[in-house]
């Protein structure tokens, strides 16, 4: 689960953190108020747009004349309720979006905190060493996907123990090797530290603050925030979960998670309906072997489980039929605890119901695979663009063929 950026930095604060002051807008009106509390020194303001994407300073606005980001320095408050007004009419869209952008309908309001130099700081789970670790690089800000290419040698890394957290000598002695120097030292510190805290409270698996930034008047700040949380351990984090911001999610992965079903929206044409995961990515694999000289390929990941129910084998032909893209769907379902009948059954129910107006291929084996293909058989006349087939690869070649 993703949070805004604000919300990061909430979060940070609350662990110790300093963190410019911001107020969140939703109108321009909001803005230009929001300037004149947060301007009183007559300083500029950032105004900063709030989707769930990185990259927001070097996107662009489609539709936009000028293509403006959404990341601005306005020094005045009319400046600032017109970035506003134009944030909040174009999408944003970042390296992270997708070509279609993403709506922006949230924005904060930043204090001026007029960076010097610009690091970066974070902590993820590193699975070679087997622990969290605390990666930080002196060439931090908008690049560091470059640095962490090119220069990997930039990037410091200090594992540390989940049982005790980061310990504040490791912290401090980062902030030395990044460059920190006197009383900046102990405030880089307490970043580290509240950075490393979130993380292991909150079981996220991504905190990250870029830029952490020396400010022109030598403090230490956070200047923009992103963290990430494990959605499986939501149930025991009722404030995180309530931050969740559905509206920036893919409709159709919100309605499947809600059904439990495992849902990812791509971009092919060829929808899939498998019971396991593993199954799945075969699936998908086999789509793309067969279909790419076609330029056909996998239209969504779904894995319904191995005890899906009728119920939700019918709402996942719902979900997968509701992506205009889709030209065909393969369902490719092996019973091992789930049972073939149960699944036919729903193939025939959702046809009736919900109308298969593409062709549907269908590959079934195991757990009562003979009454399954009965059921299949009888509803053939009912439902024309219903076919089987014996294998998965005579199933993917015949749903690319019917589908191109």
């Amino acid at each position: 689960m993703k949070v805004h950026e604000y919300q990061a930095k909430e979060l940070l604060a609350a662990a110790g953190a300093n963190v410019p002051k911001h107020i969140v807008c939703k109108t321009a009106d909001e803005v230009a108020a929001a300037f004149d509390q947060l301007s009183k020194g007559g300083g500029g303001v950032m105004v900063k747009a709030q989707i769930h994407a990185g990259g927001r300073g070097a996107g662009q606005l489609l539709g936009h004349p000028d293509k403006l980001g959404g990341v601005k320095f306005c020094a005045s408050k009319d400046k600032a309720r017109s970035v506003a007004e134009t944030m909040l009419k174009y999408p944003l869209k970042t390296l992270q979006t997708g070509p279609n952008g993403q709506p922006i309908k949230t924005l904060i309001v930043q204090a001026d905190a007029e960076p010097d130099k610009e690091f970066y700081v974070a902590v993820v789970f590193d699975r070679g060493v087997g622990l969290p670790v605390l990666m930080a690089s002196a060439a931090g800000g908008m690049d560091i996907e470059k640095v962490a290419h090119d220069t990997p040698e930039k990037i410091i890394k200090v594992p540390f123990s989940p049982e005790t957290g980061l310990l504040p000598f490791q912290a401090r002695r980062l902030a030395y090797e990044l460059g920190f120097t006197g009383d900046q030292v102990g405030k880089a510190e307490g970043i580290m530290l509240a950075l490393s805290k979130v993380y292991l409270a909150k079981d996220a698996t991504l905190a990250e603050v870029n830029p952490l930034a020396i400010t022109k008047s030598g403090d230490v700040m956070v200047l923009d925030a992103k963290i990430d949380f494990d959605d499986n351990a939501l149930f025991r984090h009722k404030d995180v979960a309530a931050l969740r911001d559905e509206g920036e999610e893919n409709p159709a992965e919100v309605r499947a998670a809600k059904a439990n079903l495992n849902f990812i929206q791509l971009d092919g044409t060829i929808g899939c309906l498998v019971n396991g995961a593993g199954l799945a990515m075969a699936t998908m694999d086999i789509i793309n072997y067969h279909g790419k000289a076609h330029g056909v390929g996998p239209a969504n990941f779904l894995d319904v489980g191995g005890s899906v129910t009728a119920d939700g084998a019918i709402e996942a032909f719902r979900i997968i039929l509701s992506d205009a893209k889709v030209k065909g769907i393969l369902v490719n379902v092996f019973g091992g605890i789930a049972s073939c009948a149960t699944i036919a059954r729903a193939l025939v129910a959702a046809g009736k119901e919900v109308g298969f107006k593409v062709p549907v291929v269908v590959r079934l084996e195991g757990n009562e695979v003979t009454e399954a293909r009965a059921i299949l058989a009888a509803a053939a006349g009912e439902l024309p663009t219903l076919k089987t087939a014996a294998d998965l690869t005579s199933a993917a070649k015949l749903v690319v063929e019917l589908s191109k």
